[in-house]
């Protein structure tokens, strides 16, 4: 049985208190308390609560495009498994979304996690070094446009 990891357990004290709080109200003092751990733990592992928030967003993305076994799904499948997650999401994400002083830089970090995915995804299947310079703008605005759209969507189809 694999244990959970102090920043697994930082990620789920964090979303537990989300489903009753704005995310601005969640204080690093909460989050540890909250999984019986101390604020100098939690610094240990995350510099403050937007680390753990882009933390957490980059962990689900990964088991987005991953199967069981660590080998990459089928894109068809990984859009699916998203929208789904998306969609499962949405209460969770729409807070993140609304209730945070660091919108944009929560926008950011979304961002990032994406053109990193596919960008490990190209490095993955490409026979030379990588993906050019073009190649990486197009991922770059890819990342950022469906980050958008995604963002869009949660709030326009929040209750």
């Amino acid at each position: 049985m694999k244990r959970k990891t102090a920043k697994e357990l930082l990620a789920e004290s964090f979303r537990e208190l989300a489903q009753d709080r704005d995310i601005d109200r969640i204080t690093v003092q909460d989050i540890a308390k909250n999984c019986g751990y101390s604020v100098a733990t939690f610094y240990r592992q995350l510099g403050d609560k937007y680390d753990l928030i882009a933390w957490d967003y980059a962990r689900d993305v990964q088991k987005l495009l991953e199967k069981e076994d660590g080998t990459r799904k089928d894109w068809r499948q990984s859009l699916s498994d998203a929208a789904d997650y998306y969609d499962e999401q949405r209460e969770y994400l729409a807070n993140l979304l609304t209730n945070t002083s660091g919108y944009d830089l929560f926008i950011r970090y979304m961002t990032e996690i994406h053109f990193n995915a596919v960008m490990d995804h190209i490095r993955a299947v490409s026979e030379h070094d990588g993906p050019d310079r073009k190649t990486e703008m197009l991922v770059r605005l890819y990342g950022f446009g469906t980050v958008m759209l995604t963002c869009e969507w949660i709030m326009e189809n929040t209750p």
